[in-house]
C-alpha cells in the first residue's frame, strides 16, 4: 500500500500567492510570526540556506525589517524553521512503539518507518536537511542527535533483547552495532533524498520497500550483534 503523502507535496520556485496574501493581511502578532516561518521553510528549501532574508522578504511581499520585527537574526529564523519542519514532526509515541515487547520486533520497526516515512518523505523537510549539511548549519546534526538517541540506540537494545544478549547497560553498544541499525535509517531515507533532491522516480509501493529493508536488516545483522558483544566481553 502506497504511504499516504509521499507524493503530496511537490517542489515550489516560489512562495504561493496565498502565502503571500496571508502575511499581508493584518494579524496578531503571534500568527504572523508563524506565517513567515511557514513560508521562510518553503523559501529555504527551494533556494538552500543561503537564500537572503531580502529575497525570502520580496517573495512573501513583506519588508525585509518586517522579518527583523520577529527574529531579530538569520540564525534565530533557521531555530524557528528547524522547530516547525522538524521538532513538531517527531511523535513522542514513536519511542513507545520500537519498545513495545508484546509485539514481535519486526513489526515494531515496520510499524515506526511506517509512521516516520509518512512525515519525512517531504520536499520541505528533506531539501532543508539536505541544504544545511552541505552548508554547514547545524540543524542536520541537531536532528541526527535525535535520531541516534531515539531510533538507533533503542533498535540496538531491542536487537540485544531479541538476541538474548546483554543490555548496553551491562555491555555497551559497539560503534558495527550502531552502524547496521545507520544503514537500515539510510536506506529508507535515500528514496526521499530519491525523489526530492535528485528528483527521480520512487518505488509507488514505498511500504513493501521499507518492509524488504526491514526484513533484510533482521536477517543479516544478528551475526554482528552476536560477535560485537563476544568480543566485548573477552576484552
Amino acid at each position: 500500500m502506497d504511504l499516504p503523502g509521499v507524493a503530496a507535496q511537490e517542489p515550489l520556485t516560489t512562495v504561493s500567492e496565498k502565502s503571500k496574501q496571508a502575511v499581508r493581511r493584518r494579524l496578531p502578532a503571534a500568527q504572523r510570526e508563524q506565517q513567515i516561518v511557514e513560508a521562510a521553510a518553503q523559501f529555504f528549501a527551494e533556494h538552500g540556506l543561503a537564500g537572503q532574508t531580502r529575497e525570502l522578504a520580496r517573495e512573501i511581499g513583506i519588508t525585509h525589517s518586517a522579518i527583523f520585527r520577529y527574529f531579530p537574526t538569520k540564525e534565530a529564523l533557521l531555530d524557528r524553521v528547524y522547530e516547525h519542519v522538524y521538532v513538531q514532526r517527531w511523535n513522542p509515541a514513536w519511542g513507545g512503539i520500537v519498545q513495545d515487547r508484546s509485539q514481535p520486533l519486526e513489526a515494531r520497526i515496520l510499524r515506526f518507518y511506517g509512521e516516520y516515512a509518512e512525515k519525512i518523505f517531504d520536499y520541505v523537510w528533506v531539501r532543508i536537511f539536505v541544504f544545511s549539511g552541505l552548508k554547514g548549519y547545524d540543524i542536520a546534526p541537531r536532528y541526527l542527535g535525535i535520531v541516534r538517541d531515539r531510533v538507533i540506540h533503542p533498535i540496538c537494545t531491542e536487537m540485544r533483547a531479541e538476541l538474548g544478549l546483554p543490555a548496553p547497560e551491562i555491555v555497551p553498544l559497539t560503534e558495527r552495532e550502531t552502524e547496521a541499525v545507520w544503514a537500515l535509517h539510510g536506506k529508507i531515507f535515500y528514496l526521499a533524498i530519491r525523489k526530492f533532491v535528485y528528483g527521480w522516480p520512487i518505488p509507488s509501493n514505498v511500504s513493501q520497500i521499507i518492509s524488504d529493508d526491514v526484513g533484510a536488516f533482521l536477517r543479516g545483522s544478528p551475526p554482528i550483534f552476536v560477535d560485537c558483544v563476544k568480543n566485548s566481553v573477552k576484552d
